[in-house]
């Protein structure tokens, strides 16, 4: 197969190249910029363009497909050169489904955990020696790439971000997918500049739903009121199973789940976190593993990169960073520290940096959702809102929206970083939550500074 990507260096798009070339493919691709660790991991492979930029020239009918990416523009010059030639032209969620449709799809959806969910999955599978394929959205440690496709896995994993197809396919990426196992995790309005009211975006989860074969199962989050009413949409015939909180009890900052096999100690903690957990078992016990197989693997989970990572400990400091940036995953995240270190001071930093996030329209989103850390920080970069073309924003409409009278708002990074060097830590805790990095902070190199202090 001789494949040509539109947008190779994007985290998603580079990630399915290098699978394809480990899969024996002749893979070629384009892009006007490549940004690290992109530009490295292709450049080892021998992917990476000569030059940046679109060469429609790159386009030829000897191709077998052209798989189109999100940074491209409808109008891209080497699109609409595969349009002209007829060459057979892919978004990146069609063709995953193409490289997957004569296996069992798992597919994992919701508004928040989808990458925690589906690593717990992949590292079970992983330990009980089972072959499959996967997609998942961020680097695992212990996996070379987020993308896994070959010829003979039986099983392929799917992360299934509601998030638009390709500049030329307006579907949300999970709706390509086709579920035989789906788990729906939960619903919270995200995305408002695709989905511009909360109906219509729980509308793409009920078609997420609808879309699982009557042989199929349905996994759902019954401690979601919106998932609780979603899940009633799948077909008759659909085995649905729903989850909550597992029984646990915290004991020294470790979580032990009580389970009918005896105490397991968890490398992870939260409430959020044993909701995905559970989830994760029920995927599981659909594809032949049994409980105490899950639980004897689930136990050496550390978690996935960005989700409650633990980056820097010492005696009166742990840093933990954490993706979170929307309304329901800062109060989960939040949350889950402080019930784990509830003898602690715990210091939360976080970012308004996504287009919803930094909406004046949603900020009311916000609302209660940094009211469990005992010092909570906002901040937020008014050239990003210029940017987004995004009307400004005050610090006192976030703090208003935020609902907290002692919140800290800041513009500045070096702001945020002098607060932090500042503080007097004894046996505290710092969780810095957000999508970028704060306007260029290597947190890893931050944590490991302000905990050796």
């Amino acid at each position: 197969m001789n494949i040509h990507f539109i947008a190779i260096g994007g985290a998603a798009m580079h990630n399915l190249a290098l699978a394809l070339k480990a899969k024996g493919y002749q893979v070629t691709g384009s892009d006007d910029e490549i940004n690290e660790p992109s530009k490295s991991r292709l450049a080892k492979a021998g992917l990476l363009p000569a030059e940046m930029g679109w060469f429609p020239e790159k386009i030829h009918s000897g191709l077998d497909a052209v798989i189109l990416g999100m940074h491209a523009r409808a109008e891209n010059p080497e699109l609409l050169k595969a349009q002209e030639l007829g060459v057979k032209v892919f978004s990146y969620p069609e063709y995953l489904y193409e490289q997957s449709k004569d296996k069992l799809r798992i597919v994992v959806g919701g508004s928040h955990g989808k990458t925690s969910i589906t690593a717990m999955i992949l590292h079970v599978l992983g330990v009980c020696k089972k072959e499959f394929d996967y997609m998942v959205g961020s680097q695992l440690a212990g996996f070379d790439t987020m993308v896994k496709v070959t010829a003979d896995a039986p099983i392929m994993v799917l992360e299934g971000d509601e998030y638009l197809s390709s500049p030329i396919d307006r579907r949300p990426k999970f709706h390509l997918y086709k579920p035989d196992i789906a788990l729906l995790s939960g619903i919270a309005w995200d995305h408002i500049n695709v989905f511009p009211t909360f109906e219509n975006y729980v509308e793409q989860f009920r078609i997420f739903v609808r879309q699982i074969p009557s042989t199929g199962a349905l996994i759902y989050c019954q401690e979601d009121e919106w998932v609780r009413s979603v899940s009633e949409e799948a077909v008759e015939g659909v085995k649905k199973l729903g989850y909550g909180i597992p029984s646990n009890e915290i004991r020294d900052g470790i979580t032990y789940l009580k389970t009918e096999i005896g105490e397991v100690p968890l490398q992870i903690f939260g409430d959020h976190n044993l909701m995905n957990l559970t989830g994760a078992r029920l995927v599981c016990n659909q594809v032949g593993i049994t409980d105490l197989e899950f639980y004897n693997a689930i136990s050496s989970f550390k978690g996935a990169a960005r989700r409650l990572e633990k980056i820097a400990e010492s005696p009166k400091l742990i840093v933990f960073k954490d993706f979170a940036h929307s309304p329901s995953k800062l109060k989960a995240t939040t949350e889950a520290v402080k019930a784990q270190y509830a003898n602690r001071r715990v210091i939360a930093c976080m970012e308004l940096h996504t287009f919803s996030s930094l909406n004046s329209d949603f900020l009311a989103e916000y609302a209660n959702s940094m009211n469990n850390p005992d010092v909570a920080l906002v901040y937020y970069n008014p050239h990003t809102i210029a940017h987004k073309k995004l009307a400004p924003i005050t610090p006192d409409q976030v703090k208003e929206a935020f609902g907290r009278k002692d919140l800290i708002v800041m513009n500045e990074s070096s702001d945020v970083v002098n607060y932090l060097r500042n503080q007097a830590y004894d046996k505290d805790v710092l969780l810095l939550m957000s999508s970028g990095n704060f306007d260029g902070i290597d947190l890893n190199s931050f944590a490991k500074e302000l905990a050796d202090m």
